[in-house]
């Protein structure tokens, strides 16, 4: 048996699309799986150190590891209302020209929204994407880029939108937000490529039916409430995790567009 190494997010839509593989449900002849749990920016790290066989990135991250990775087309995060949110304290009036602002990571799809769409918030500092909400609500960030369950815990925190960047990007663009995708090394083959990706498409549960959240899920999303973890998953893991298709070609051609103009 040979051992694929394998790094995905403890997210809840990574968790409950890798499940069946995790625990060895569905498999690929000859082939093990050996997961590892690292934060978004951490994975994008991973990627340009060439240290896993397959990884989850940022979509934005992938054009500078392409040379070593291939794209699969199942098992990433895309879609229509699933943006990052930029939010502030509640009632502050934040100047992003000035503003110090705490983003989850140099090479996310995040940060890349945000230079697109606000080429002037320059003053950024990188975080755990976990830990942004408090910053700002400490003051240690005038705003934050939140990613994730932020999209759902902001308000009750005592924070407030200053701009859906999903929104903003669907606006511009027409096309859904590329967020984040799944590669394997080229050196394994077109051949195996192939298989990972239909094995990534079967493991995902059949969509728009009543989600179980196993203890598989609840493990790794730690303190995440049980609601939260739902709408996690139902936001995140859509049609475009099990096949790309045109409209999210569409979408990656076009932050390949955006990203060269700006080199």
């Amino acid at each position: 048996m040979k051992t694929l190494s394998i790094a995905i997010s403890p997210c809840p839509n990574d968790t409950f699309i890798f499940e069946n593989i995790y625990t060895e449900k569905i498999g690929i002849d000859g082939y093990t799986f050996d997961f590892d749990f690292l934060d978004i920016e951490e994975l994008n790290k991973c990627a340009a150190a060439k240290n896993k066989d397959i990884i989850k990135i940022s979509y934005a991250q992938y054009f500078q590891v392409k040379e070593n990775y291939t794209l699969l087309r199942s098992g990433g995060a895309m879609g229509f209302g699933v943006g990052p949110l930029l939010i502030q304290k509640k009632d502050a009036n934040v100047n992003l020209s000035t503003a110090k602002i705490a983003i989850p990571g140099q090479h996310t799809t995040a940060n890349f929204l945000l230079r697109y769409l606000f080429p002037n918030a320059k003053n950024k500092y990188s975080l755990l994407f976990s830990d942004i909400e408090n910053a700002v609500l400490q003051g240690n960030a005038d705003a934050g880029l939140v990613i994730h369950e932020g999209r759902f815990t902001y308000a009750e925190k005592g924070l407030a939108k200053i701009a859906d960047l999903g929104e903003l990007w669907q606006e511009k663009t027409g096309l859904p937000i590329p967020l984040g995708c799944i590669v394997i090394k080229k050196s394994l083959g077109d051949e195996l490529k192939k298989e990972v990706e239909a094995l990534i498409a079967q493991s995902i549960p059949t969509l728009h039916q009543a989600i179980i959240l196993s203890d598989f899920i609840k493990m790794h999303a730690q303190e995440m409430e049980p609601q939260v973890m739902l709408q996690h998953i139902q936001l995140y893991v859509n049609d475009f995790s099990k096949d790309i298709g045109p409209l999210g070609e569409a979408a990656f051609t076009k932050m390949e567009t955006v990203l060269s103009a700006k080199e």
